[in-house]
């Protein structure tokens, strides 16, 4: 019987994780531990009006509750400040605490990105905070007293139009309901993401696979190709990485 795996999701803001709902949904359905971390809580959004950070703050760690509640999973909030997101080995080491303490199969984060939105500046330091925390996770010094990580967990990253990396893709048809119904948590007070956006996008991620939904994401470190699920994740050369430091 194949062993449950964990997921990791660690992202900028709140509604970021639209982009991964259906391969949280596809992992929560086989069993898996699926763990969605936001390193800010979006306080700068201005959808909300003229109020003050502290309300907006409070609103959006609601939405972060129903998101999770919507998609069955774990959730919680680093104290990150929104717009300010710098990758510095101290916010690296933050993460890396959460990687140890999760201890995932596959971490899935931000890439480098040059087209609109991906490449908010929060979202490209979350991804290097994140990928080098990867990294920092092995060590135990950093980690102490959580046991280090140094297990391979291989990362995937949002993929942009312009990537040259190879890719992954996952078909997220069964979970359309409820990929829309998370988009709902957020529309009505963020007037994003629309229905159609969603699925317009999924449908485009699906093209070139013969899909009708699907999600991908950039392989960094494993085969690229369609898969049922980004675990288990094979290797794309044989890890030879310590298991000790």
């Amino acid at each position: 019987m194949q062993r449950p795996y964990t997921l990791l999701v660690a992202l900028a803001h709140p509604d970021d994780e639209i982009g991964a709902a259906g391969t949280m949904l596809t992992h929560r359905a086989r069993g898996d531990r699926v763990v969605l971390v936001w390193l800010t809580r979006g306080e700068m959004t201005e959808a909300f009006g003229p109020v003050p950070a502290a309300e907006v703050m409070t609103r959006r760690e609601a939405h972060g509750r129903e998101a999770g509640r919507v998609l069955g999973i774990e959730t919680r909030f680093l104290d990150f400040p929104d717009t300010r997101l710098v990758c510095t080995p101290d916010a690296s080491r933050q993460v890396a605490a959460v990687i140890a303490e999760v201890k995932p199969d596959v971490v899935v984060t931000f890439g480098d990105a040059w087209s609109r939105g991906l490449r908010h500046p929060d979202h490209q330091a979350c991804g290097q905070i994140v990928r080098s925390a990867i990294t920092m996770a092995r060590i135990q010094k950093i980690v102490s007293p959580v046991e280090a990580h140094r297990e391979f967990a291989p990362v995937f990253t949002y993929r942009g139009i312009h990537s040259p990396l190879p890719s992954v893709a996952l078909d997220v048809e069964p979970f359309v309901d409820q990929i829309l119904e998370l988009g709902r948590v957020y529309f009505d007070d963020l007037q994003f993401p629309d229905p159609d956006w969603v699925l317009t996008r999924l449908a485009k991620n699906a093209e070139p696979w013969g899909l009708r939904y699907a999600e991908c994401f950039d392989a960094w470190e494993t085969k690229p190709g369609l898969v049922s699920a980004l675990c288990p994740a094979e290797p794309s050369q044989p890890y030879s990485h310590p298991v000790r430091t």
